[in-house]
């Protein structure tokens, strides 16, 4: 079995719903706590290449519009340079396993995550 990353932040239900289904299933996990270690800009572009930079925003979240972003528009650097800095805004939680990510809650994704063999 391969071992899966968790991108999220404590106290986020779809995060825990994340971690939940993997430790159901015995498949290894590493969680890391946005709040306290954020992702760097090269996770963050492996997402962004598949999901693209404004798939991976909450835009229903509260960040989101406590932040204003409803109303700027702004150029991906400075966009990746908030996400950065406040990891709500993004459709928590982020997996990885291998080359497979989601972004949300994904059961579909995590399925197939959770069925790929090690790497």
């Amino acid at each position: 079995m391969a071992i899966v990353q968790i991108f999220g932040v404590k106290g986020s239900s779809p995060t825990r719903a994340a971690e939940r289904f993997f430790k159901e299933r015995r498949v290894p996990l590493q969680f890391v706590d946005l709040n306290v270690k954020p992702m760097g800009p090269g996770e963050i572009k492996r997402f962004a290449d598949r999901f693209g930079l404004t798939g991976l925003l909450d835009r229903e979240g509260k960040a989101y519009a406590d932040a204003g972003l409803k109303y700027i528009r702004m150029p991906d650097s400075d966009l990746l340079g908030r996400i950065e800095r406040e990891p709500k805004l993004l459709r928590l939680p982020l997996v990885r396993c291998g080359n497979l990510v989601s972004a949300g809650e994904d059961p579909a994704a995590w399925k197939e995550m959770a069925a790929a063999p090690a790497r």
